[in-house]
């Protein structure tokens, strides 16, 4: 089983930016691919970003492209996730996965191993 761990929820306003960070147990980091997944009140789950350190492929669905952006600190095995320019439709409770595989195109949530408790996003209009 994988440990994730997920933090840097909170509350802004429309336009602006948090950082999540996803800190996955050590031994497991290189060997998973990262899902970002959140879901917002009364809606699906949404897969908006995944990124796979051993094969260099990232995804970042297109809701999210040229806002939302990845970024990894290797040596503390944590994956972050850049939310820039946030908008009222992004407020949701927010996941990072392990994943067995990943996609440039997509996110398969099959393929999700384990889950990080959420962390909740709320943008104010």
């Amino acid at each position: 089983q994988v440990q994730l761990m997920i933090s840097g929820g909170g509350s802004v306003q429309t336009g602006g930016s948090l950082r999540l960070s996803c800190v996955i147990s050590g031994d497991q980091y290189r060997r998973v691919c990262t899902g970002w997944f959140r879901r917002a009140p009364g809606k699906e789950r949404e897969g908006v970003a995944s990124s796979y350190t051993a094969a260099g492929t990232t995804y970042i669905a297109d809701s999210v492209k040229g806002r939302f952006t990845l970024s990894q600190d290797i040596a503390n095995s944590t994956n972050y996730l850049q939310m820039n320019s946030l908008k009222p439709e992004d407020t949701g409770t927010y996941y990072c996965a392990a994943m067995s595989w990943c996609h440039s195109d997509k996110i398969d949530s099959s393929a999700v191993k384990d889950w990080s408790q959420g962390t909740q996003v709320t943008v104010a209009s």
